[in-house]
């Protein structure tokens, strides 16, 4: 498969570069009469978008989204999917001093060694943007799963840095979220993470962090056992956004430390008539297949690697130099990674969903 492509019967290809003419996405497999709606999608742009806050790169793009095909009258037409947006405000002069230096930590060495060209403006590829086309069809992706399933996709920030949220996952909601600037669930969590976030910024510098997703009325059976685990697919499906640097699903690491008696989900009737577990160490999948209950995950993001404080490198000869990035970068990623972590979750359950759906009906 292509290494722009992503799914198997929901299938998107993203395209384009930061600072070229514009971005975007073509869904293919997207099933029929969907109703769907540019307002919709376009909601899930503008908590992506640039330009939210003082805590986020002050690039100045609306993202505005353009459907060029697949949808008529509302509804999808069960044909490609093609959605853009153009590039407004690029800026290619603040990275003229990045063009034969290497950032730190940054894509722009390993993409210079495997193609031997790269776009310097803005990172090209590697940069961020490239995440627009993914909100824009996991957009789709959501509203396809609330109609068929009720299923929901709700990501927030757990801790940036040392300052960790305090909250209940189970009774998190979207609301409660996006009223927080930093999309923490936690009021006095997220008045600390603000002003850590503003004294990175103040000194050049950047913050990582966490984001943890939960996903409700997960139907029953997605995933299948060897290769195609639900998990593991969530893995690669996360891994793959931008600054990226670990996943963790139901206990992660900490469900180490605990013994097998402790660890296991017991089995009950449920109230319902139901099977279900009365604890959920599992996140809501085993044996590569989801069990029904709630799906947790947690992505663990770096501190952003363009930073505005001098750092040692080397330049495309192999020179050493020193570098101090200029332009317009956020100093912790987070924020804006909570729609885009949504986006891949739902992408990858969509497609399990419509593969479950034509093996077993």
């Amino acid at each position: 498969m292509p290494a722009n492509t992503f799914g198997e019967l929901f299938r998107i290809t993203t395209w384009g570069e930061s600072h070229g003419g514009g971005v975007g996405v073509v869904v293919d497999g997207c099933p029929p009469r969907l109703e769907i709606s540019e307002a919709e999608i376009q909601s899930e742009l503008d908590r992506r978008r640039p330009g939210q806050s003082n805590l986020t790169t002050a690039r100045s793009e609306t993202d505005t989204v353009q459907i060029l095909s697949g949808l008529f009258e509302g509804q999808t037409l069960g044909t490609p999917i093609s959605m853009m947006v153009w590039n407004k405000d690029a800026n290619s002069a603040h990275y003229a001093d990045m063009q034969h230096v290497f950032r730190p930590s940054h894509a722009d060495f390993t993409y210079q060694a495997k193609y031997g060209i790269r776009n310097w403006q803005g990172g090209g590829r590697a940069s961020a943007r490239e995440t627009v086309g993914r909100v824009a069809a996991g957009a789709v992706a959501q509203k396809l799963l609330q109609q068929q399933a009720s299923t929901q996709i709700i990501a927030f920030v757990s801790s940036i840095h040392t300052i960790e949220a305090v909250f209940d996952a189970t009774q998190v909601s979207r609301e409660l979220v996006e009223s927080s600037i930093v999309r923490c669930p936690d009021q006095q969590a997220t008045g600390k993470m603000e002003q850590a976030i503003l004294d990175a910024k103040a000194a050049g510098d950047s913050l990582g962090g966490v984001i943890m997703c939960i996903v409700k009325n997960v139907p029953l059976g997605l995933g299948a056992p060897v290769f195609d685990k639900l998990e593991a697919d969530l893995a690669k499906a996360c891994m793959s956004i931008p600054a990226t640097k670990g996943f963790e699903i139901g206990s992660g690491f900490a469900g180490t430390r605990l013994f097998g008696s402790e660890h296991n989900d017991p089995f009950i009737k449920g109230k319902d008539g139901k099977t279900h577990t009365t604890t959920n160490n599992s996140g809501g999948i085993q044996g590569g297949i989801s069990n029904g209950e709630d799906i947790l995950l947690r992505i663990a993001f770096k501190p952003t690697a363009t930073i505005a404080k001098e750092q040692k490198t080397v330049d495309d000869t192999g020179k050493e130099t020193t570098l101090a990035a200029k332009g317009r970068h956020d100093p912790c990623v987070l924020p804006r990674a909570v729609p885009i972590v949504e986006a891949m979750v739902s992408l990858v359950l969509v497609d399990h969903w419509l593969r479950q759906k034509a093996q077993c009906g």
